[in-house]
């Protein structure tokens, strides 16, 4: 077996269930997980349709590229989001199946492993990305993102002899797990830093259509190459997915764009990998790409849970306000994430996932995530406020809080 397998950690779930081993919540309370980031509202219904519709699909085998029509919904809806100058649907577009597959399969083929492979990620961070860097022989560079930077990766804090180094950088933007949006000046610093190192940014942008306030919808790295006037996007490529937009999580359906000639031989390295998107799926993502209304009113879910959740938890718990996203990044009362987990656990039959688990000790030499819970506010406005309900009354009746 390959031995970079070995090198990598085990996923924050896994943490989670060993924290929670032996644990045995009150049976007269019902379980609340706010752990896993899996949207719960409904699916967009008419996606479903045009899956079921075209059915028949699935007795063929599809291009690696996609279909025509799939690709120009998808070049479509960036331009209109992003305002954007173009997107050339043939030569930088990609359909793929969700942002995980693809950032992981990019890593694989973006990575030259005959020279150092630094790969730059925000700390704390989703675990694809640490973990696809382990596989393709590269080496993460963790870059802390704490209170004090917006909770945003320290750009500054690199010197430039380990920019050298570094062949690929990620950003999560909004991020998970604190719903820091990522200005377009801080896009444009980084492209700037790219030009000047020889490195590749990827820009996980899955949450990009979950925002507070309707009148601010987050950049994004294409918008911020327009804006430079880099219609190219020369060095830029950025990951959307339908799964947090439609609630289609389990469709497995995203698109890559950005520069064709890193779109060019990614989709050579797609074609061996044999991950092509199935027909009935891309006319299910075409429904979806092309409708704007079934988002807004899951905006407006979520804005309705966030309302109420902090109305409940602010008194008892300091959080960065989100912009984006569906998670809150709260301190933890008496500083320890995991004993808080565990114990909030068994008195309340409430999950969440500490902060210590999403993170690694980073150069500050500490793990920016300690001492915090990812808090995922993805079920019913009712069960995720009784949740936040219950976090609130075991902290004002916990001493050790």
């Amino acid at each position: 077996m390959n031995p970079d397998l070995d090198a990598l950690k085990s996923y924050p779930f896994e943490k989670l269930a060993a924290l929670k081993a032996g644990v045995t919540p009150p049976a007269g309370l019902s379980h609340i997980p706010l752990t896993i980031g899996e949207p719960q509202h409904a699916p967009f219904a008419a996606a479903l349709e045009a899956l079921t519709a075209h059915r028949q699909g699935f007795a063929r085998y599809p291009a690696t590229a996609g279909t025509a029509e799939l690709r120009a919904a998808i070049a479509g809806w960036a331009i209109q989001r992003f305002g954007l100058a173009g997107l050339d649907a043939d030569d930088q577009v990609l359909p793929v199946n969700g942002t995980r597959e693809a950032i992981f399969a990019f890593v694989q083929a973006a990575l030259d492993r005959t020279r150092p492979a630094k790969v730059a990620i925000p700390n704390p961070f989703y675990q694809i990305y640490e973990g696809a860097t382990l596989l393709a022989g590269g080496k993460p560079l963790y870059l802390d993102a704490t209170a004090e930077n917006g909770f945003r990766p320290d750009l500054d804090s690199v010197p430039a002899e380990t920019w050298r180094d570094v062949q690929l950088v990620f950003l999560c933007s909004p991020a998970n797990p604190n719903g820091a949006v990522t200005p377009l000046a801080e896009f444009e610093k980084l492209i700037a830093l790219a030009d000047e190192h020889d490195f590749l940014i990827a820009s996980d942008e899955c949450y990009s259509e979950l925002y507070l306030d309707e009148a601010a919808p987050p950049p994004g790295l294409l918008e911020a190459c327009a804006r430079l006037g880099r219609h190219s996007y020369r060095r830029c490529l950025v990951f959307h997915s339908l799964s947090k937009r439609s609630n289609l999580p389990g469709l497995r359906s995203g698109f890559v764009a950005g520069d064709a000639a890193l779109i060019a031989p990614f989709k050579r390295y797609r074609t061996y990998h044999g991950c092509a998107m199935s027909l009935p799926v891309q006319q299910a993502s075409i429904t979806a790409w092309h409708d704007e209304a079934h988002v807004r009113a899951n905006r407006d879910a979520y804005r309705e849970t966030f309302a109420a959740v902090t109305e409940v938890l602010a008194p008892v718990m300091d959080f960065p306000t989100p912009r984006a996203g569906f998670y809150l990044w709260p301190a933890v009362p008496g500083g320890d994430d995991a004993a808080f987990t565990r114990a909030l656990y068994a008195e309340t039959n409430v999950s969440v996932l500490p902060g210590r688990y999403m993170g690694r000790v980073g150069s500050s030499g500490t793990n920016p995530g300690s001492g915090r819970l990812r808090l995922a506010l993805v079920a019913e406005v009712e069960a995720t406020v009784e949740a936040a309900w219950r976090i609130r009354r075991f902290i004002e009746r916990s001493p050790r809080c």
